[in-house]
Order: C-alpha cells, then sequence, then structure tokens
C-alpha cells in the first residue's frame, strides 16, 4: 500500500509506542507534530527526533484542550495510560483519555479532512469467551471492575471513532493493539515483560499473578508500529487485531526472561489479579489478508533486544 501522508499529529507521542511511531513515520517522510503530557513518559524518548526539522514536540493534554495545527492529513491517536500501574494510579485521567481526548483528536481530523488513527486495546474483549480473539466478537467486560477505567474507555472511544465516522464522515481506521513489548518500556510500568526483565536483572523474584497458567500473545513494538501504518494506510474502516498470535502462558514467559537474562532467580507466585483475562490471543486474519501484515520479529528475538536495552541503562533512566 502507497503511503500518502505528509503530516501527521501523533498523540501520546512520546510514549512507549507513541516515540518509535513517531520515529517511523518521520522515516516515511512524514512530518511529525508530536503531542504528550508526559504523564507516563518523559521526553527523553523522543530525543533523538528533535533535531529533525520536520519534529516538533509540544507539551499538550488532549483531554483537556483541543488541538489546533495545519495542513494535517493523519491523525494518530494513543494519548492514554496504558498498563495496569497507571491506569489504576490514573483512573479518571484515563477515563478522560478515552473520552474528551479521543473527541478533541476527532475535532481535529474532521476540521483538517485528516484520515484518524485510534489506537485501541485487546482490553475491549475483557477476559474473551473466544479463542483466538476475532474482530466480531463483542467481548466479556466488567464495566464496574477494577480494570474498567480502561477498558471501557477504549470501547467508548471505538464507539465515539465508529460515530464520527457514520455521522460526520470522518475517514477513521481502529486498530486493537496486543500485548506490545520491547526497548522504550519503563521498569516499573506494571507491563509483564518490563517487570519480568527488571526483576531478572536485578536478580530479585520473578512475580507471577495467580500460578501463571493465564496466557499472553507477545508482539514486539517494531511490529506493532508497522501494523498501526499499515491500518492506517489501508482500506479497512472496522477494527483490526495487530498483535501475535501465539498464546504463552504467563509462567512459560517468566521461564524464556530467566533463561534469555542468565538469571537465578526465582519464581514466585503472587495471589490472582481481580478481572485480569485468563486467556489472550489475536485472529489476524484480517491484518494478514487485506492488509498483507504479520509480525516478523519472533519472542525469544524480541525479548533478546528488550533485555539488552533494559542491560545497557539504569533503572531510573530507563523509568524516564
Amino acid at each position: 500500500m502507497a503511503w500518502a501522508f505528509d503530516r501527521a499529529v501523533v498523540t501520546g507521542g512520546a510514549g512507549f509506542l507513541g516515540a518509535p511511531m513517531c520515529a517511523e513515520l518521520l522515516r516515511r517522510g512524514t512530518a511529525v507534530h508530536c503531542l504528550d503530557n508526559f504523564s507516563t513518559s518523559g521526553t527523553d524518548n523522543v530525543r533523538e527526533l528533535r533535531s529533525d526539522p520536520r519534529f516538533e514536540l509540544v507539551e499538550h493534554d488532549i483531554a483537556r484542550e483541543p488541538v489546533h495545527a495545519e495542513n494535517v492529513d493523519l491523525v494518530v491517536h494513543l494519548a492514554s495510560p496504558a498498563s495496569p500501574v497507571d491506569y489504576l494510579r490514573m483512573p479518571v485521567e484515563t477515563m478522560r483519555a478515552g473520552s474528551h481526548g479521543t473527541a478533541h483528536a476527532l475535532d481535529l481530523a474532521e476540521r483538517a479532512g485528516a484520515r484518524f488513527l485510534l489506537a485501541s486495546t485487546s482490553e475491549v474483549y475483557g477476559d474473551p469467551l473466544q479463542h483466538p480473539q476475532r474482530e466480531d466478537y463483542w467481548g466479556n467486560v466488567n464495566p464496574v471492575g477494577p480494570r474498567a477505567v480502561y477498558d471501557e474507555a477504549k470501547r467508548y472511544a471505538e464507539a465515539l471513532t465508529s460515530c464520527y465516522r457514520a455521522h460526520r464522515r470522518v475517514d477513521t481506521r481502529i486498530v486493537r493493539v496486543f500485548n506490545s513489548y520491547g526497548p522504550g518500556m519503563r521498569p516499573t510500568d506494571g507491563r509483564l515483560i518490563s517487570t519480568f526483565v527488571s526483576q531478572a536483572l536485578a536478580g530479585e523474584p520473578i512475580t507471577v499473578n495467580g500460578d501463571g497458567s493465564q496466557t499472553r500473545s507477545l508482539c514486539y513494538v517494531d511490529d506493532t508500529v508497522r501494523g498501526l501504518l499499515a491500518v492506517a494506510a489501508g482500506d479497512r474502516t472496522e477494527p483490526v487485531n495487530i498483535g501475535r498470535p501465539d498464546e504463552m502462558t504467563v509462567l512459560e514467559i517468566a521461564e524464556l526472561v530467566r533463561s534469555l537474562t542468565g538469571s537465578s532467580s526465582p519464581i514466585t507466585h503472587l495471589a490472582a489479579v481481580a478481572d485480569e483475562p485468563t486467556r489472550r490471543c489475536p485472529d489476524i486474519t484480517v491484518a494478514a489478508q487485506r492488509l498483507g501484515w504479520r509480525p516478523q520479529v519472533d519472542v525469544a528475538e524480541g525479548l533478546r533486544r528488550t533485555i539488552d536495552w533494559f542491560a545497557a541503562r539504569p533503572a531510573t533512566a530507563a523509568a524516564g
């Protein structure tokens, strides 16, 4: 698919997905107006991009204020706390990012006549009863549970995006992102991989919630960014799953991280977490057949790159 975007606004552009997204857009020749309120990120994440005259970094809270930008033909809405530690620490802010933030980003796309890309999440499926999860599955979500602030914020964001498409003729795309990992993660963000890698490198016990039989499907960050941009450039207007369709148990992931780090850390078990999904695996038939996208980096290689990145940085610097 031809790439035809000259200038993009990226909300949450200094975050874990946002920073490599901005870098890839620049590599493709697209100027980037990067917005972030730095609640879960830092300017260090985009430090290497700031010397590029096509890159502009603005501190801005998309959930609180509209954004004004000129000559925009792509709006990528990534802004939201996305790890359990962050969205449980900032529940109201998470809901506002999915509601007010999405509305402000859609309003910009409408004014500019730009394409709009929403980064949604596999969390819209909740604790799924369908395996693997297809895009036509409506999910099994507890709307008042501890994870609801993130799950329902993204479900609302999808509904609002669909509404703008149907009733305001905004050219929209929706991606449901599955369990991304890689360099750039904060060691204290509470995500599975950052927690396991940080613990293993420090020689601390690797902590697994419950018995570890719950599954996840890990997709390396570069593959996720490629998938997001494949959806942005494609003609699919319904939601698209982007993730690696290979289930691993959490215990298997912990053991693999321990092996790859050469750590002697014991694996210990904590109490199970309320409403934690028991299985998570995407059906990527749509992405593969309609967009020609498949993940390229296998889990072991992706983890090696991630471990090397964490090992090369002091924990305080990585926390950013």
